[in-house]
């Protein structure tokens, strides 16, 4: 472990990161068992960090000293290869190590590992449905025990679209779509030998027809089913099987053009392919190229969503409950597919690596020329969204739900009309500064405020290099900051964030009404889904500061609000015991109850809110920061 791997003025214990005192009874240094709830927690979700010696108070860190910090390193060992005690180990020599912390201070750090598909589940103890668990927020939870068989299922299942499908025959596969497959199949090889074969065999060599050699049963596999097949036979087969794409003009769930199951179509995927990549691509603004005289029309914007598509489709569980979700709006692309990713989200960034869900179905798209091999469509779809210097694409594994979500946003990092309005205010002295700076002034600009979390969203530059940037910036005049410690945000002289708010979006100054600042700012609509299913805000980082509660969570929450939701007038004892309810043991923003609640913003702040923080019923997670602009409230425990 390296002494400057963490920026410690950038810590806050959130869903990445955790904190231990682990001082012990003499007051010398122990390893707590909480611990293990924590490993566990981390590897079957997205891994993270846990540092023993800190704690966290009321937004500010307290550092502890460990004298036998090498006793709590050997016992971590020990028990990490007793596999009555933990079911893996994932880690190396490298992920445990001392820490020099405040003042000297010695304090251990463990780097826990995502785990792959067939190290899921990671958990304690010798049984997995009672010692598995998950990551949410800032906590450990004990994983559904549904989750956790889907999880040892997945283990050994390499490609789940192989399987031989009894009393299925030609008959189920939709003639039109093999047809129009052989035909671009033909089109792109011309000279193959399987355009010589008849129909069952082409399918058997897709993968989509088998034979099993010990029983001899032969027949339509899953795979052939779902790419070909007629939509009724799809159903017989996978029974919450559904397609969806719907095109919004903006954020709200009202749809302008939507494709799906519906009846006016075959409903097979290869169909649903090309019916959704045609609307995917019309009318995307981004300028075409030359090649001597000829226009080429395919840009790396259009590969990446042709990669996205196919990704999407061929690493679905379908299995699963939630169907498979592509939305077009302006500003974005999203994809949702059931089924978590079945290697670790920093992998399949980085490339290289692959573990198809549905293999057959992957061979049946390549053969035609869609889809990547090796590992390689993330990053090249990463590659081309920073070639239109466009904020980088969002990879979300929402573990609770199954679910894979992919958000490809159209919102520039360096927006034109931001920069011109910034280079009127600060003239030359603008173009004097380093990237990160930039990025973080037009966040600033865009977005009403910017933070040290936000700013490891938007760039990747080192932790430290990024508080040192924030720091220089405020001394320059550039920024103003105001907060303690990881409460700390800026925001653009004469621009508070909470202030424009409360008075409206015209602002004040010359910075005022830009489209990138109405389009990107604050609320449920900041580069997420505000609709049913795919309706909460996409995070990248994993900061408290921005780390939404997920729309699994937050519809749980639905039932416990609906008396009030009901009603157009609540009784004011009814909407303080729902707020307690909805706040009991977790932080709520000001947002999200107003959209839990069906209550204006500002009516809930004046009536309920304020009043109740006053009576201490309640409490704000930046106590030091009033007027945070991320600000959340919990009910006060008795």
């Amino acid at each position: 472990m390296h002494d400057d791997f963490f920026d410690l003025e950038s810590l806050q214990e959130g869903y990445d990161i955790e904190f231990k005192k682990a001082l012990g009874r003499d007051g010398r240094g122990t390893l707590p068992n909480s611990v293990w709830e924590t490993y566990s927690a981390m590897a079957n979700t997205e891994g993270g960090f846990i540092i023993l010696g800190v704690e966290e108070k009321q937004n500010n860190l307290i550092f502890h000293d460990l004298p036998e910090y090498n006793k709590i390193i050997k016992d971590i060992w020990n028990i990490l290869n007793n596999k009555n005690k933990v079911s893996a180990n994932l880690l190396q020599s490298r992920d445990i190590g001392p820490f020099k912390l405040d003042n000297n201070k010695t304090g251990v750090v463990i780097h826990v590992l995502q785990a792959s598909r067939k190290e899921r589940p990671v958990y304690i103890g010798s049984n997995p449905l009672d010692g598995t668990y998950l990551r949410k927020n800032e906590g450990d939870y004990k994983c559904p025990h549904e989750l956790v068989k889907q999880m040892l299922g997945e283990q050994a299942n390499d490609t789940q679209d192989a399987v031989i499908l009894e009393h299925f025959d030609f008959k189920d596969i939709d003639n039109e779509s093999f047809r129009i497959y052989r035909q671009q199949f033909s089109n792109r090889k011309p000279d193959h030998p399987f355009n010589e074969c008849d129909d069952i065999e082409f399918l058997r060599h897709l993968g989509g027809w088998a034979k099993d050699r010990h029983t001899g049963k032969e027949g339509l596999t899953l795979a052939g089913l779902l790419m070909f097949g007629k939509f009724r036979s799809i159903l017989d087969e996978v029974p919450n099987y559904i397609v969806d794409y719907q095109e919004r003009e903006d954020s709200e769930a009202r749809w302008i053009d939507r494709v799906t199951n519906d009846g006016s179509w075959s409903g097979n995927l290869y169909d649903f392919y090309r019916l959704v990549i045609k609307k995917l691509t019309t009318g995307l603004k981004v300028p075409f190229k030359l090649q001597g005289d000829k226009r080429i029309e395919d840009t790396p914007v259009h590969e990446s969503l042709r990669e996205a598509l196919v990704n999407t489709i061929i690493h679905a569980d379908y299995s699963g409950n939630c169907s498979i979700l592509i939305v077009k709006r302006p500003d974005l692309f999203g994809f949702r597919n059931p089924g978590l990713m079945r290697i670790p989200k920093i992998e399949a960034i980085r490339g290289g690596v692959s573990d198809c869900r549905n293999r057959n179905l992957q061979k049946m798209f390549q053969l035609i020329g869609l889809g990547e091999q090796a590992g390689s469509g993330f990053p090249k779809i990463y590659r081309n969204w920073r070639l239109q210097h466009w904020r980088e694409p969002e990879l979300e594994v929402r573990v609770e739900s199954n679910q894979t979500v992919f958000i490809m946003k159209m919102i520039s990092l360096l927006p034109e009309d931001a920069i011109e309005e910034l280079k009127v205010v600060f003239g030359d002295s603008f173009n004097e500064l380093k990237d990160v700076e930039k990025v973080a002034l037009v966040t600033a600009f865009c977005e009403g405020c910017v933070n040290h979390s936000r700013m490891k969203e938007v760039t990747k530059e080192h932790p430290h290099d990024i508080t040192v940037s924030l720091h220089d910036m405020v001394e320059k005049g550039f920024l103003v900051s105001e907060g303690m410690g990881r409460g700390t945000f800026y925001y653009l002289p004469g621009r508070h964030p909470m202030k424009n708010e409360m008075f409206g979006a015209g602002g004040v100054g010359p910075l005022q009404g830009s489209r990138a600042l109405r389009l990107d700012r604050g609320g449920l609509d900041r580069g997420g889904f505000n609709i049913t299913g795919f309706d909460r805000p996409i995070h990248s980082g994993h900061s408290s500061e921005h780390l939404n509660n997920s729309s699994e969570h937050l519809d749980t929450l639905i039932p416990i609000a609906e008396p009030v939701r009901s009603m157009k007038k609540a009784p004011r004892e009814l909407m303080e015991s729902t707020i307690l309810q909805l706040c009991q043991g977790r932080y709520l923003t000001l947002e999200d109850l107003s959209s839990i609640l069906h209550r204006d913003k500002d009516s809930l702040r004046i009536h309920y809110i304020s009043p109740m923080l006053k009576e201490g019923k309640i409490e704000q997670m930046y106590k030091n920061v009033t007027t945070h602009p991320n600000q959340k409230y919990r009910t006060v425990e008795k």
